[in-house]
């Protein structure tokens, strides 16, 4: 293999490989990457066990040929390099990386061919931006807890013109809604018509913390291609593609439902940004749980945390304040993430009976995003 390519673009793909595939491996070849030259360019092939990264940068090929090297070892190389190009080699068993005046050499890892890309079924497209807004969040509220697999994933569904995605980790819920595309033409028979509902009703229950970060990291690009069989979900853009296994079946819808159904007994409105800050400031006062209490007040919102050891914080924020005066108390952590979901915007909280849980919702410009966090029970008196 012989090539030469940007710098800067070997070292932007490198650098992608090195955040998307966090996964640990006993196995030497999960810490590789396929670098293999053909008549498009070069590609960039590397997998952690289970999610599957390739790549494509543009290059002038001199000799066709592929090679498996250290991903890390690349990528902290050509991070390090400020020339325009670079000349990769494959010498006696190495990849030889030149540029003026400095050459490098890394060892390939022999035997260590990462598995092919195989994509499942395109179903449709979504912006970038798009996916970024709505899968942070909804990923945020997954549970980290891998002993309930089911937990630690997104569903994803699609309909005629929107995606959906939630997900819980049974103490809190997010979902949300953005604008899909479906890749089906506009059928012109019965039959056409309900084949073009299945495919444009894709449904899969993906890794919540892939989604996060394939999401995160690809929100410039203008269309992203959405695909999922079965077994696997892939979402392709100009330039790469990620695979995933999927979770297996979703959620129940009818209990789904059922919570996103809203009965609010008391309506605030106000700053987002500003309530995490006071809830920030009460946490150090919210003792071993991290109990903050959120009590609506005429025209105000009252942010309020104790407790014996640490003291005691109150402070009151503006706000609307609409419906019955109630006492919630959540935990931090819970509540901050679901203010942080909505930066910048003004957010809806709608207080519902006893200890259902409390909404979190806002407009946004092209995204439904609803956040729901059960309140904790309320201590018995000393």
């Amino acid at each position: 293999m012989d090539v030469t390519a940007s710098v800067s673009r070997l070292a932007a793909a490198a650098s992608f490989l090195l955040r998307m595939l966090t996964g640990r491996s006993l196995q030497p070849s999960h810490a590789g990457v396929l670098l293999r030259a053909d008549d498009a360019g070069l590609h960039l092939v590397a997998t952690d066990g289970e999610v599957v990264v390739h790549l494509h940068t543009p290059a002038t090929v001199h000799t066709p040929g592929e090679v498996v090297v250290p991903r890390r070892a690349v990528a902290d190389t050509l991070t390090s390099l400020d020339a325009a190009d670079a000349r990769l080699t494959v010498q006696g068993g190495r990849l030889s990386i030149r540029v003026p005046g400095a050459r490098f050499a890394l060892p390939s890892i022999p035997d260590a061919t990462p598995p092919p890309v195989h994509l499942p079924p395109a179903h449709g497209t979504v912006a970038g931006d798009d996916l970024r807004t709505a899968a942070v969040p909804v990923a945020g509220a997954a549970s980290r807890e891998h002993a309930l697999p089911l937990f630690t994933g997104v569903r994803l569904r699609a309909h005629t013109s929107t995606l959906s995605l939630l997900a819980t980790d049974r103490f809190r819920l997010a979902a949300a809604a953005i604008p899909w595309h479906p890749t089906s033409t506009p059928a012109t028979d019965a039959v056409a018509r309900e084949t073009a509902t299945v495919r444009a009703g894709v449904e899969a229950l993906v890794p919540a913390a892939v989604l996060a970060r394939a999401a995160q990291h690809l929100s410039r690009e203008e269309t992203i291609h959405v695909h999922a069989d079965d077994d696997l979900f892939a979402l392709s853009w100009d330039g790469g593609s990620l695979t995933t296994p999927t979770l297996g079946t979703g959620y129940p819808d009818a209990q789904m439902s059922r919570l996103l159904d809203i009965s609010a007994i008391c309506t605030v409105e106000t700053d987002a940004d500003t309530l995490a800050q006071a809830v920030d400031r009460a946490t150090a006062f919210g003792g071993p749980h991290g109990r903050v209490t959120l009590q609506p007040i005429e025209g105000a919102l009252l942010v309020h945390a104790d407790d014996p050891l640490t003291g005691e914080s109150e402070q009151t924020l503006k706000a609307t304040t609409d419906g019955t005066h109630v006492v919630r108390s959540f935990q931090a952590r819970l509540l901050l993430d679901a203010l942080r979901a909505f930066p910048h915007h003004p957010v809806r909280l709608q207080f519902q009976p006893d200890l259902r849980a409390t909404a979190f919702t806002a407009s946004l410009p092209t995204t439904t995003l609803n956040y729901l966090v059960v309140p904790l029970r309320t201590p018995p008196p000393a």
